[in-house]
């Protein structure tokens, strides 16, 4: 009992620790899923582990961000003490690592040889696991591979692979009009024509915002879409798809940006009233990025990586 005490109080203050740290940003006007490309130093992307070349999910992108615009890393690529010297290389000494998070599940052998002798569905247990990785830069004697920069997509209005997201994904997506919204009853997306945009990469953010939403369908990934507007139900769905977007457009090689700022004491007063949130909203949109992902092979998925 003991046990099970102390681990509920462990993830606990780590649902405290990182919601505290969003909230922050947030009253400080700054948005994590952005600040990455507001710092110069950092190149677009998802945080990928640079031993298995995987893209990290969920709330360790949100920590990956902060953690590598707070210390100016121009890489987007983390491993662990070990992988590092797996890799031929090492650590530099005196480095702080960053904490990030592996959540799952697990069932005690004690369940299930209560359900050998009387049957029934044996209870997972929930379990939040912290373990340490570091920042290429923070390393030394890396190969090369480890160490490389992903390539800018060229100064130029249209972005083909993002287009070939938008028409490979099947949705019912119309340009038009002068609003951007996701209809749920007609099961479309609505966005204006590309040249109504004051910086026309602002089509492609919104239109990844927008098929965020409509992952959500009934017949899709399934969340709740009826939450009224100025809810906090409706605040997190926004959340979710803001922060797909920003997913989206970094494993595009976008710069993602703030499309729904409007939004921000919502969003706080969801994150303060409640500490996983975050987690909740992060979980989601990784899963919304890689539902839309899945429609075009050009684009690499926004897998877990440990």
């Amino acid at each position: 009992m003991r046990g099970e005490v102390d681990e509920r109080g462990a993830r606990a203050s780590l649902y405290d620790e990182v919601t505290a740290r969003v909230v922050a940003e947030l009253e400080a006007g700054r948005f994590p899923w952005v600040q990455p490309w507001e710092a110069a130093a950092a190149e677009p992307g998802l945080p990928r582990n640079a031993a298995s070349n995987r893209a990290y999910s969920g709330i360790n992108v949100l920590i990956l961000w902060g953690s590598g615009v707070a210390h100016g890393y121009a890489s987007q690529g983390w491993l662990t003490f070990r992988q590092a010297l797996e890799a031929g290389g090492w650590v530099r000494k005196g480095e702080r690592g960053t904490c990030v998070v592996y959540a799952d599940k697990y069932t005690p052998d004690s369940e299930k040889e209560r359900v050998a002798s009387e049957g029934g569905e044996a209870r997972a247990v929930p379990f939040l696991k912290r373990f340490t990785v570091f920042n290429v830069a923070q390393c030394d004697g890396l190969p090369e591979r480890m160490l490389a920069r992903a390539e800018p997509l060229p100064p130029r209005e249209i972005v083909p692979v993002a287009e070939a997201l938008i028409e490979a994904s099947g949705a019912d997506f119309r340009v038009g009009g002068a609003q951007a919204y996701y209809a749920p009853g007609t099961d479309h997306v609505q966005v204006p024509p590309q040249p109504a945009f004051r910086h026309q990469v602002d089509y492609y953010r919104t239109a990844l915002h927008e098929l965020g939403h409509w992952t959500g369908h009934a017949s899709r990934l399934a969340r709740d879409l009826t939450s009224p507007f100025g809810s906090a139900g409706y605040a997190r769905e926004e959340l979710v798809a803001e922060l797909g977007s920003a997913f989206l457009c970094a494993a595009l090689g976008i710069q993602p940006s703030v499309r729904h700022a409007d939004y921000l004491s919502s969003w706080l007063e969801v994150l303060r009233a409640d500490n996983r949130a975050i987690f909740r909203a992060a979980s989601l949109a990784s899963k919304a990025a890689d539902y839309l992902l899945g429609f075009h092979a050009g684009a690499s998925a926004v897998g877990e990586a440990a």
